[in-house]
């Protein structure tokens, strides 16, 4: 699985400390506990009446859909779409399928699951990172194309040569599962990191929003700014969270412009977005950061259900209006809102 910066959680001391003097119910309580899944660390923090159960659930799910996701598990179902063959597959996974086919469509192919050859190519995948030769890249790029999959039912089938991976959108689908779960079992106060990715429930027990921060990208030990949050998802794309120095002394990183099959290269090094939808935030997240600052402040203001903070490689922070009451600049760069018109 791919990608996502990581994102600190501010909850000032600790959900214990915080929460056990602000809510008198007698079975109220904060729990919260980490996993290994789907390459990288976890935590889950819920706060309410039924939280053993909850978290116990939600690990679970964690768990499943690793295992219908992964592009590694010979039998998940996206290693079954990519041998060429038509394939039954979930209904979580056909979900996923369907909102990356709507991503791909509504951001002119700047998300685009296909690309998943040409990132093995660089050595994202594997680690054994290499700067390919042109050729080598066209002749993959030949095969890349969200559009050339085939949905009938549950029964999806890509051309033999085509390969598919959700990394761009698995962990944030998980993310509104979770929340799903979290809701069934009464939780209507809860935190989680999916690897950097950040998603509230309702606010702190308190009343209170969340604080979540966001890693300055010229200084990833550093935090550049934190947004206080109730029920949302927040998400970042950067270009320093996986990468390598080329021997031409080049920085490659693994968000891959789908035009060309080179790193993305638009003006953009860091790209959050924060909303409702976790599956929403993951994909745009990417697709903003392929874009660029035209085109995404194009798609926001031709949306507008969700904020987004972009980061340009000229050390300046742009913020959509929506988010300016909720936002705090703890860095030395320029802020800019974008307005909505």
């Amino acid at each position: 699985m791919l990608k996502k910066i990581i994102i600190s959680l501010f909850l000032v001391l600790s959900c214990g400390i915080c929460f056990s003097c602000t809510d008198s119910r007698e079975n109220f309580r904060t729990d919260s506990t980490d996993v290994f899944a789907m390459d990288t660390y976890m935590n889950l923090k819920a706060c309410g009446e039924n939280t053993e159960q909850a978290l116990k659930d939600a690990v679970e799910e964690i768990h499943r859909l690793e295992n219908i996701f992964s592009v590694t598990l010979p039998e998940s179902d996206i290693s079954s779409i990519n041998k060429g063959i038509p394939a039954e597959v979930s209904d979580d996974t056909l979900n996923v399928l369907n909102s990356a086919l709507e991503y791909g469509e509504s951001t002119d192919g700047a998300l685009d699951i296909t690309i998943y050859p040409v990132l093995k190519l660089w050595g994202f995948t594997t680690g054994e990172y290499k700067i390919p030769e042109k050729s080598e890249i066209n002749e993959l790029l030949e095969n890349v194309g969200y559009s050339c999959m085939e949905i009938n039912g549950n029964t999806v089938s890509v051309p033999e040569n085509v390969r598919i991976d959700l990394g761009a959108l698995a962990k944030g689908y998980t993310g509104d599962r979770i929340m799903q779960i979290f809701k069934s079992h009464g939780i209507d106060s809860a935190i989680i990191s999916l690897g950097g990715n950040v998603q509230a429930l309702g606010k702190k027990p308190d009343g209170s929003n969340w604080k979540v921060s966001v890693r300055n990208p010229f200084s990833p030990d550093e935090d550049m700014c934190i947004l206080s949050v109730d029920g949302k998802a927040v998400i970042t794309s950067g270009n320093y969270e996986r990468y390598f120095e080329g021997g031409d002394g080049n920085v490659y990183w693994h968000i891959i412009d789908p035009s060309d099959g080179y790193p993305a290269d638009n003006g953009i090094v860091s790209a959050t977005v924060t909303g409702e939808s976790g599956i929403m935030c993951d994909a745009l997240s990417t697709a903003f950061f392929v874009m660029g600052r035209e085109k995404a402040e194009k798609y926001y203001r031709e949306n507008k259900n969700f904020d987004m903070i972009l980061v340009t490689d000229n050390r300046e922070i742009l913020i959509t209006e929506g988010i300016s009451e909720n936002f705090e600049n703890i860095s030395n760069m320029p802020v800019e809102i974008i307005g909505n018109d």
